[in-house]
């Protein structure tokens, strides 16, 4: 416990890293912290993402159990990579198992677990934080904004006539069935190699695919195994893979099934324009349902009829970015169109607070220092956290009255220099 321990504003409540021999209390308070206490212990999951300092808690002295004070709120983090626009990885601290109980709620409990975390982040050397908002309304005060949303698509094959007939594929190419096993195996190398492609993925972790393919169980998870094909050109090289599930529904004696896609990986659009065509010739199929894609995804483009596509009930903010570190995080990317412009920017906790002049080279290099000159643009971290990865624009912001321009034009400026080709997506909740 030592120095990495801390009190909250109220009596008795204590906030610091958890010990292994408290996981099982740990994963109870998760339990009740997500509404779900009737999920049965997962203890040995979290037995299995157990690292030292990384997991938080806070315990309450006031209320205890057999076992010691109440453990009434959770918090993890891990390390790992985020790619950038350019297809750089950015080291980041990703926030998972957020809960505070409902009758500790409004004691300052996660801004406690939060500032730790974030603080300790910075000290490993992360460039920024990312997480998954449950509720919108949350993180923006500790300087989170929704930098990779997801966009997915519901499209009824009858109506939209299916794929077009025109889409290029790659000649000689084959899509074959894998097994569990083949999922392991392949899937890493071709997410590995896929990463680099799209601005806002992130690593997956061993225990991400052992999960996935049912070797591991997870109390909550309702694991069934899908079908998994991948795609493989004519050389042999797999290029390409989708996981799908289909019910089995019928319309009386018509076949009215749907196909949900649970992964979708392609690191090239052929690739991509193949997996697409097989999934729609699937028997019995009149809707793929694809609720993980990303904003720019071109799914509805390829059908013969757009109408056909509606967007996924689940479409929203997905992936939320905190910025640590400035110089670190605008020095990884790259940048399609060469500016300047000096940002005044506030950050609740001082770390990034302070007037910045963000400048990118026609080589697509860039870099961002402090500066005394007047500032163009005043935004919050939040708000420069969500610009940093290209999928928000300055110019909407500024319209929405969330940014300030200082200068004529100054969000204007902003946008051509932090926009980008491809929007960024992460497709993996953690």
């Amino acid at each position: 416990m030592g120095n990495d321990a801390q009190h909250s504003p109220d009596q008795g409540i204590e906030i610091r890293p958890i010990v292994r021999e408290e996981l099982a209390v740990w994963d109870r308070a998760i339990a009740r912290g997500f509404l779900r206490p009737h999920v049965a212990p997962a203890t040995e999951w979290r037995e299995l993402l157990f690292e030292p300092g990384r997991m938080l808690a806070a315990f309450d002295s006031t209320d205890p159990t057999p076992e010691g004070p109440r453990c009434v709120a959770t918090f993890r983090s891990y390390d790992t990579g985020m790619t950038v626009p350019g297809g750089a990885q950015l080291p980041v601290d990703a926030v998972t198992a957020v809960t505070v109980n409902s009758t500790h709620r409004r004691r300052g409990l996660l801004s406690g677990m939060m500032r730790q975390d974030l603080a300790a982040a910075r000290e490993r050397g992360s460039a920024a934080a990312i997480l998954i908002a449950a509720e919108y309304n949350i993180y923006g005060r500790f300087g989170f904004g929704s930098a990779a949303p997801l966009a997915g698509w519901r499209v009824d094959v009858l109506r939209s006539g299916g794929l077009r007939e025109d889409l290029p594929v790659h000649e000689g190419h084959r899509i074959d069935f894998v097994d569990l096993d083949g999922f392991r195996k392949l899937g890493p190398e071709l997410h590995e190699r896929w990463r680099p492609t799209q601005p806002g993925a992130i690593g997956r972790p061993e225990h991400w695919w052992r999960l996935r393919s049912g070797e591991l169980e997870l109390p909550g998870f309702e694991w069934k195994e899908a079908f998994t094909a991948v795609h493989r050109t004519a050389d042999g090289t797999v290029t390409g893979l989708i996981s799908y599930s289909v019910e089995d529904k019928w319309d009386g004696a018509y076949p009215d099934c749907p196909l949900t896609v649970r992964d979708f990986l392609a690191l090239d659009a052929p690739t991509a324009n193949a997996l697409w065509k097989f999934a729609f010739s699937v028997d019995w199929v009149r809707h793929v349902v694809a609720s993980g894609l990303g904003p720019g995804d071109r799914l509805p483009l390829l059908l013969k009829d757009p109408r056909g596509a509606r967007p996924h009930e689940e479409a929203a903010d997905f992936t939320w970015l905190r910025l640590l570190d400035l110089p670190a995080a605008f020095a990884a990317r790259r940048y399609e169109a060469p500016g300047r412009i000096v940002l005044d920017v506030t950050d609740r906790y001082g770390w990034t607070a302070g007037r910045w002049a963000l400048e990118a080279a026609a080589d697509g290099t860039g870099r961002i220092t402090p500066t005394e000159e007047p500032a163009e643009l005043a935004l919050d971290v939040s708000h420069l956290s969500a610009l940093y990865l290209g999928g928000e624009t300055a110019t909407r912001l500024a319209d929405a009255g969330l940014i300030t321009e200082l200068a004529p034009g100054a969000a204007r400026s902003a946008t051509t220099l932090l926009r980008t080709a491809r929007a960024p997506w992460n497709p993996d909740s953690f």
